[in-house]
């Protein structure tokens, strides 16, 4: 100890609410809870490069700024260098991208997925793990504009095989982090979530379900629950059904396959009733989704036809299509959420709060 601390020091010597310590975020990681946070967030990163360097993928590191979209979903923040107080338009009106810094649109990447996917060509296993963004206007605890993506792409592998690397995947982090972060996982299960060490020691060591979308929709119309948003096929999976399914029903984590094609993305392969794709995700209790995957579209005339009614135009995927034209195989791949993840291993409850400067609607203070 050097000196005194100053008077107006904002971590005073009481506790303190999450709230409070998101505006001093600089300052935070001091604390004892945000020390345990970063610290175990430091080994989740390292437990998942150790899982896929074991096992031979080839780490790919993939662009951040892209020119078109992984997801199809339009929730991207634009990039450009135009004079906003004089931007130049074309005879049309529209803005005229070609006088831009790339010559085009260009936004930041919501997924590394489909540049990680034109590696798995050549090595057969490849996985990228960095940040994406997505402009969505969601204030919840579990959305944020910035956070950390892991996507392999599995070459020879169909969605069988992809569920069983994400189970012993989900495995392995956990295990490995109980193991080398022992304190910081007692402090976890000691002031955040006192029935945390119960539900990790379920998900190492039992079976994940796995359920067909239609079958979990079965399920939540006889569950005679209360929902706010109403059960009908066709519907895209609120978080309170993923957490009635993983939490009241099957009371462990349950992987949902086989979603309709209208709320899935356009890469994602269709089955052959022609209503749904092979997607699937995987659900957990205590947050919901965790992990999102699927067996991906290899047949070049489906593809193309799902860009075109999903009304992306085919220009911006013209390498993305050279995959399938050019020799592809049979592949499935899935992107987990770091920072969500992070939030079922130490029971933190936001997303903000796992984060070291989280970036949020109307939040981009550090």
């Amino acid at each position: 100890v050097y000196d005194k601390s100053d008077s107006d020091y904002p971590l005073q010597n009481k506790r303190h609410t999450f709230e409070f310590l998101r505006t001093i975020a600089h300052l935070r990681p001091r604390t004892n809870t945000f020390f345990a946070v970063f610290r175990v967030r430091s080994i989740l990163a390292y437990a998942i490069h150790k899982f896929f360097q074991e096992k031979h993928f080839v780490y790919v590191q993939t662009p951040i700024i892209t020119g078109s979209d992984a997801e199809g979903a339009g929730e991207m923040f634009r990039l450009t260098t135009l004079d906003l107080e004089n931007i130049p338009k074309t005879e049309k009106g529209d803005i005229d991208f070609k006088q831009d810094f790339f010559g085009k649109e260009s936004n930041l990447t919501v997924s590394g997925q489909l540049n990680a996917e034109t590696f798995c060509t050549a090595f057969k296993n490849t996985y990228t793990f960095g940040p994406t963004f997505r402009a969505e206007h969601s204030n919840t605890p579990k959305h944020a504009a910035e956070f950390w993506m892991m996507e392999p792409e599995i070459a020879f592998a169909d969605l069988v095989v992809n569920m069983d690397v994400i189970e012993e995947m989900i495995k392995y982090i956990v295990k490995y982090v109980m193991e080398h972060a022992k304190e910081e996982m007692e402090f976890f299960n000691q002031f955040i979530d006192k029935e945390l060490f119960e539900r990790l020691n379920i998900l190492v060591n039992s079976d994940f379900e796995r359920i067909t979308y239609t079958e979990a929709i079965e399920i939540l119309k006889n569950s005679k629950q209360n929902f706010e948003y109403e059960v009908e096929w066709g519907i895209d999976l609120q978080t309170e059904h993923e957490r009635y399914l993983a939490e009241k029903h099957f009371k462990k984590p349950v992987f949902v396959t086989d979603y309709p094609k209208d709320i899935k993305a356009f890469y994602m392969k269709l089955n052959e009733d022609g209503k749904t794709v092979r997607a699937v995700d995987l659900l957990a209790p205590g947050i919901g989704e965790i992990v999102g995957g699927s067996q991906r579209e290899d047949n070049y005339d489906i593809l193309l036809e799902r860009i075109h009614k999903m009304g992306l135009k085919e220009e911006d995927y013209w390498w993305y299509l050279d995959l399938r034209r050019y020799g592809s195989v049979p592949h499935s791949g899935f992107g987990l959420g770091f920072d969500r993840m992070l939030m079922y291993i130490t029971g933190m409850t936001n997303i903000r709060d796992v984060i070291p400067f989280p970036r949020t609607t109307k939040n981009l203070e550090f």
